[in-house]
């Protein structure tokens, strides 16, 4: 057993560079990222996880998860992440509760890889070293030029595969997707994400159109993860090339399992779902039911986490988190022949948090109390 000694709870607030300050989607505006970032010491070693969310996912682990993980063997964080989810139960293991176990269960799984001197996803039952990525961003409020020469940037660097928001304003869609389509040219996949905006008819009759005009494979929440049944109606009846997909906003196993049937793809993210353990359980139930998993967001942590998962699809490589991870963390992977591959010869996530860059940014947890010891 190495108890882990002490845990520090941070959070920082990056402003969003997207035009007049603010990135918008299908169904959002938002004008900054805020990642709350924890660490956890045991023997002389350090682990570090993190989560994007509200502040207020720092101040849940500092009060109820941190006091849970003291004493905690770093060898085994199953056993801590059960405990944890255990004394969420009234607080709410949903939303902010899921995310502040995920931000621990990383801390300790990174701390536990780098005491066996080990990079994490060879901790892990790893079935790959490199995980395929997608380039994400093409906010609905990007100029036309701005998103095309996104887009064109992640194919020349050679990301096989984009994504763009749509469905804010379905007028502008069509001008949107075609510039989309040109700057990149005929091979590349394009991915399409509507954030859950659109009723079940706009989504099917936007999934022939799609198909049909732009060659879009792939149809991210054509209407909101609380409706399966609408999910499951564009999937089996939109047009044969074109994959429905849904679950970044997987809290805990029963919000996707209620997803299966429904998806041709499940999407979690590592920094929502519960963490390593709970991400290890979503990839049981892809591979009992045939479906592939896809990771969301958060490169520098699914590039490990993802190893672990036999049906992987892909990761998104998002524009803002690529962006605040290059800021936060010495270490980041950099897609090479359009996939992350972690660094074998550097343990746990590899990553070191450059604590003077991030400290202008600072949203919680004064330099001078860095959280819970």
């Amino acid at each position: 057993m190495v108890p882990v000694e002490a845990v520090e709870v941070h959070a920082f607030e990056l402003p969003t560079d997207g035009p007049g300050g603010v990135e918008q989607d299908g169904t959002l505006e938002w004008d900054s990222t805020t990642m709350v970032l924890v660490q956890a010491h045991a023997a002389g070693v350090t682990g570090t996880g993190y989560t994007y969310g509200d502040v207020a996912t720092a101040t849940l682990v500092a009060s109820k998860l941190a006091p849970l993980a003291l004493g905690a063997d770093a060898l085994t964080p199953p056993a801590l992440w059960h405990r944890m989810f255990a004394a969420i139960r009234n607080a709410g293991r949903p939303g902010v509760g899921a995310m502040a176990v995920s931000a621990v269960d990383l801390a300790v799984w990174d701390l536990k890889a780098r005491l066996l001197g080990l990079p994490l996803y060879r901790a892990l039952p790893a079935f790959h070293d490199q995980v395929p990525v997608y380039g994400s961003g093409g906010f609905t409020n990007y100029p036309l030029d701005r998103l095309a020469g996104q887009l064109a940037d992640w194919v020349e660097a050679g990301i096989g595969s984009v994504k763009l928001k749509i469905s804010r304003e379905p007028s502008r869609d069509a001008e949107r997707l075609t510039a989309a389509r040109a700057a990149i040219g005929p091979g590349p996949a394009l991915l399409a994400d509507a954030n859950g905006a659109l009723t079940r008819k706009q989504a099917l009759h936007w999934a022939h159109r799609l198909a049909g005009e732009w060659n879009v494979c792939w149809f991210e929440e054509p209407v909101s993860s609380d409706d399966p049944g609408g999910l499951r109606l564009v999937r089996e009846h939109g047009p044969g090339g074109l994959e429905v997909a849904a679950g970044e906003y997987g809290f805990v196993p029963h919000d996707f399992a209620g997803l299966l049937g429904s998806v041709d793809c499940l999407q979690a993210d590592v920094t929502r779902c519960g963490g390593v353990t709970g991400l290890l359980q979503v990839a049981g139930l892809c591979t009992v039911h045939q479906v592939d998993l896809s990771a969301h967001c958060a490169p520098s942590a699914s590039a490990h986490a993802f190893c672990a998962v036999r049906p992987l699809r892909h990761l998104e490589y998002f524009h803002d988190h690529v962006r605040f991870e290059g800021i936060a963390f010495d270490g980041t992977p950099t897609p090479v022949g359009g996939a992350l591959r972690p660094d074998p010869d550097r343990p746990g996530l590899g990553l070191e948090v450059r604590w003077p860059d991030l400290e202008p940014y600072r949203a919680w947890g004064p330099a001078e109390e860095k959280g819970t010891r």
